[in-house]
């Protein structure tokens, strides 16, 4: 771990006391807070003065909120955000920003009532480029995602046409919330087999990490909120 420079973190939330416990934990475990923001306004500035690894992003908060935030801070990479993670903060897992959060970009999101060890859990992570999307959430997003109208579906099912057959499939499991250790067990491979192919998935789509290749694979009608269809 000493190889590894420190990670630095950004806090975004409207509450002072949210803001200073988060800081409090995160430099216990050596993570250095560079910045805190009490809005997204702020938020966006103080990524862009400051480059941290993560942004812990809350999602209401006055002037601009999360989501718009996180899009300004992600946008295109182009001045230099290329590296940034954003994990959303919500007070209930049923916050329904929480879709319009990933979509965005975020790399996934906490319960702003998660453990200290969960906390740093996460941020490490993310910072190493995998993602927070638990099962039950996964589901969740299904769900809500199945209201939405078909037709974005089929129009961006080509955009898989460049993956393998075995690529589409770690892609079906990926997107109902397996890691990559389930991953390997379910598929009966190796752990660093799994990681390459995700890897690969992520290069061929350009996605930023796992969160995106869920969002993907329900969209393109890869997964429906009845499972994977297409196989075989």
């Amino acid at each position: 771990m000493s190889g590894l420079p420190a990670l630095r973190a950004v806090i975004a939330d409207d509450q002072a006391l949210v803001r200073t416990g988060f800081g409090m934990i995160l430099a216990a475990d050596g993570i250095e807070v560079t910045a805190e923001a009490a809005d997204g306004a702020e938020a966006v500035e103080a990524v862009r003065r400051t480059r941290p690894d993560v942004v812990l992003m809350d999602i209401r908060m006055p002037r601009m909120d999360g989501i718009e935030a996180t899009r300004r801070i992600l946008g295109d990479g182009s001045d230099g955000s290329d590296g940034i993670r954003v994990i959303i903060l919500t007070t209930y897992d049923l916050d329904h920003y929480v879709y319009a959060a990933l979509t965005a970009g975020a790399s996934g999101f906490l319960l702003k009532d998660v453990t200290p060890e969960h906390l740093v859990a996460a941020v490490r992570l993310v910072r190493s480029g995998d993602a927070l999307l638990a099962p039950t959430i996964t589901r969740r997003l299904i769900e809500r995602f199945a209201h939405q109208e078909e037709s974005p579906r089929t129009a961006l099912h080509r955009d898989l046409s460049g993956l393998t057959p075995r690529e589409l499939e770690v892609l079906r499991l990926l997107a109902t919330g397996l890691s990559n250790a389930e991953l390997a067990d379910r598929l009966f491979l190796s752990p660093t087999t799994v990681k390459t192919h995700v890897g690969r998935i992520l290069s061929k789509l350009d996605l930023r990490d796992r969160v995106q290749a869920v969002v993907l694979a329900y969209e393109s009608g890869l997964i429906s909120p009845q499972g994977p269809s297409g196989a075989g």
